[in-house]
């Protein structure tokens, strides 16, 4: 999976239910860490937390920092 990828994969994640964005969430940090942006990847790895403790305020801000750090890798 590319950075482009890996945003719009992160974008799709509004609606769902826990499992399937938990899971979605999973895979876009292992692409993450496997693209070697570790930093990313604990990002969203910390979206996921929040979003099991049903923070949507702080999951929904760590999604949007992890779509943005992507896009400076995308374009730099």
């Amino acid at each position: 999976m590319n950075p482009q990828q890996l945003i719009a994969l992160l974008n799709s994640l509004t609606f769902g239910d826990l499992a399937a964005l938990s899971a979605k969430l999973d895979q876009a940090r292992a692409a993450c860490a496997a693209l070697g942006h570790a930093g990313i990847a604990e990002v969203v790895g910390e979206a996921r937390a929040a979003l099991t403790a049903g923070d949507l305020k702080t999951y929904r801000r760590k999604l949007e920092t992890a779509v943005a750090r992507l896009g400076h890798v995308k374009n730099g």
